[in-house]
């Protein structure tokens, strides 16, 4: 019986290397591998289709961005793209005419020198080498120079592609020999889409709700996006909910939020001590929940006029949330109470205690309503003084 027992352990922990072994981030087996694959840079890729299509294609381009947002990814389209003929097999990757170099470990004159010897060799394969330089910005100056003369006057057949999180490191004898390319942070609802559609094709059920948290804790990044839902997926047990994500992802729920800004209207200082005193046994600090009600009245703000709507960028149960609070706060409350969290924000870190400074900054929002309604007119003034 015992080595029956062993036995079907041992066959359970095959099964779960094997299934290990097979697994592939999403980041990766995602990737996409055409520009219209690719998410929240249209800007970039239309312009890149374009010039191919023109045969207008530069030779030098810095492609400058946040972290995770395509810049290398739109590299290597590109040099596949260039590469590819008429009848070739699309899922040639051309990996042949690619050569990748991370600037962050091979920044001397040396590996410079050696990138330029083979520059000089012309393509075995295709039309095009191609010269992806990562984290170009962390080159030595000298390193620098000796890539200058290269990148003034390259081959027919090479392409050069710097991609940097720190455009203003690079020397401008660099930039104004390159095509810049800006990437931007991908947008929420544009992560959001692409969730649900790998959530599809893995058959995993979703939340909206949940799904815009993981957005807005990648702020901006598709790369850690993936990474995060990864991570939710082996938390959820293939099922992804809003209450599994505030808590898996350390974030505080907007309904705490809500319940203290109604407390703070009707001038409930016990309320929202308490509730204050639940967020920090929920281990949040005070800063970041100051941050979170400067954030949460700034929603409120945008409701209030349709004009501005399109600014709030929450799941749609929460949406309707935020209008109908907002209609019962007006304009004078939310700019007080965001100059109030603006000015103990900035004297947090000097507060000696830390947790009646966050209790008087919310002490204070209680009392906005009773001195805006105490607070003497223009109109009463002029009465006062002609009354005189």
């Amino acid at each position: 019986m015992f080595f029956g027992l062993k036995n079907k352990l041992l066959l359970r922990l095959i099964i779960s290397k094997n299934k290990l072994e097979n697994f592939i981030v999403s980041a990766r087996k995602y990737r996409p591998s055409v520009f219209d694959e690719v998410v929240g840079q249209s800007h970039i890729t239309e312009t890149l289709l374009n010039e191919i299509n023109n045969n207008h294609l530069a030779q030098s381009f810095l492609f400058t961005g946040p972290r995770g947002v395509g810049k290398t990814t739109c590299a290597r389209i590109l040099a596949k793209v260039i590469n590819q003929k008429e009848n070739d097999n699309p899922d040639q990757d051309y990996a042949f005419n690619i050569f990748e170099m991370d600037a962050a470990s091979n920044n001397s004159v040396d590996d410079i020198r050696n990138l330029n010897e083979q520059v000089r060799i012309p393509p075995q394969v295709g039309n095009y080498k191609v010269y992806i330089i990562d984290e170009v910005h962390m080159l030595s100056q000298a390193a620098f120079n000796a890539f200058l003369k290269t990148l003034e006057e390259p081959p027919k057949y090479a392409i050069f592609i710097l991609a940097t999180t720190e455009k203003h490191k690079i020397l401008p004898t660099i930039l104004s020999r390159c095509q810049i390319f800006n990437f931007k942070r991908i947008q929420i609802k544009d992560m959001v889409e692409h969730l649900k559609k790998i959530a599809i094709k893995e058959n995993v059920k979703v939340d909206n709700e949940a799904l815009h948290l993981i957005a807005e804790k990648a702020d901006g990044g598709l790369r850690d996006c993936l990474s995060l839902f990864d991570q939710m997926v082996s938390y959820c047990n293939g099922e992804i909910t809003y209450d599994k994500a505030v808590e898996n992802l350390n974030i505080l729920d907007r309904d705490y939020y809500f319940k203290i800004t109604t407390s703070i209207l009707e001038q409930s200082i016990a309320e929202v001590l308490n509730y204050y005193d639940e967020i920090l046994n929920k281990g949040f600090e005070g800063q970041l929940f100051l941050n979170g009600l400067s954030e949460h009245f700034r929603n409120l703000m945008v409701c209030k006029d349709k004009a501005t709507t399109h600014l709030l960028d929450v799941g749609e149960s929460h949406k309707s949330k935020y209008e109908a609070q907002s209609k019962l706060t007006d304009l004078s409350f939310l700019l007080n109470g965001l100059n109030i969290n603006n000015q103990f924000d900035v004297e947090y870190k000097n507060s000696k205690n830390p947790r009646l400074h966050i209790e008087l900054a919310l002490m204070k929002l209680c009392h906005i309503r009773s001195q805006i309604n105490n607070a003497i007119t223009l109109e009463e003034i002029k009465k006062k003084v002609m009354s005189t």
